[in-house]
């Protein structure tokens, strides 16, 4: 709707209103995981989460109301057919902005529960998201390092223990949680560095999956392979370009996939095991990888098509 403005002006508003409408949710939220800590039944603590997860669904929403207050985008989503808000879900997507998280809550926000996260336990400090994402039962990890634990071998597997203690709470709540498993943003940069073998992609990780898995893998009800792409602004920075009002086109696609079995005990004592399960990770890529070529084929045959229209007649 304000898209005419200058995009100086529209990162300006654009920026405002997010911190705005996340500060105004965080802290609602925030204030709901303090008086659940005084609540002594599990079914008014359960009562009050799903109050809470409804307070991040509105965040998601006015993220939404904010994108189409200040930006003509056409929204190109596949996959959302067969998805069930009461079911358990582990997200799997590339990551390509910090803008993924706001758009993907926005597009799963009435099919799916509410996105979590497992997150460093540094970010437990962060003004407002730190206290919201922790009321919100999401969990907080310190990972141990190889040299602690070469130090001190005591520490093995006390990582995947705090896990599943955390993981307990989403027992009684539907939930679904994200995992960029390609550990950072996608840059052109990063992918050279890397030799990826991906056109579109750096190099998937499966720790972060196993490691899920490991933690609450009995209690998914499928995975969900994620893929983001915005297409016009592809390798440039996608939150930057939407705050200035030059993102035009967001397309999301989703794939439901069975739950793959991880023998925990297995996967980090036996190299063989981790071999197997990266290769079946692998494969998700490599056709993640051939799916964006098409969309960015398709995408770039439309722009031209329109460039064509657009040009003045020969006659």
């Amino acid at each position: 709707m304000l898209n005419f403005l200058p995009g100086s002006i529209l990162y300006f508003l654009s920026t405002t209103l997010l911190i705005i409408n996340t500060v105004i949710w965080a802290s609602l939220i925030s204030v709901g995981g303090l008086i659940k800590m005084l609540l002594p039944f599990k079914a008014a603590r359960n009562g009050l989460t799903g109050i809470m997860n409804r307070f991040m669904w509105a965040w998601a929403s006015c993220n939404g109301g904010i994108l189409y207050l200040l930006a003509d985008i056409e929204w190109d989503i596949e996959g959302l057919d067969n998805l069930d808000k009461n079911s358990w879900y582990l997200l799997i997507s590339n990551h390509l902005s910090g803008f993924d998280i706001a758009a993907q809550t926005y597009v799963l926000r009435n099919h799916i529960p509410m996105l979590k996260f497992f997150l460093k336990k540094e970010l437990l400090y962060v003004p407002f998201l730190g206290l919201g994402c922790w009321a919100l039962d999401m969990p907080f990890m310190t990972r141990t390092s190889p040299a602690k634990l070469k130090k001190n071998p005591k520490l093995k597997g006390k990582d995947l223990e705090t896990t599943q203690r955390a993981c307990e709470k989403f027992r009684d709540t539907p939930t679904s949680i994200i995992n960029f498993v390609e550990g950072s943003r996608f840059t052109e940069e990063k992918r050279i560095r890397q030799d990826s073998p991906y056109r579109y992609l750096l190099r998937p990780k499966a720790g972060g999956i196993a490691f899920a898995l490991s933690a609450m893998g009995e209690q998914f009800t499928n995975l969900l392979d994620v893929t983001v792409l915005y297409p016009e602004v592809f390798g440039k920075d996608a939150l930057y370009e939407v705050m200035h009002g030059r993102m035009k086109k967001i397309v999301v696609r989703v794939k439901v996939l069975p739950v793959p079995q991880v023998d925990n005990k297995r996967y980090f004592s036996e190299s063989a095991y981790r071999v197997d399960f990266q290769r079946w990770l692998n494969d998700i890529w490599q056709q993640k990888d051939e799916e964006i070529h098409q969309l960015m084929q398709k995408h770039n045959t439309a722009s031209e098509l329109i460039a064509h229209e657009k040009k003045p007649s020969d006659n």
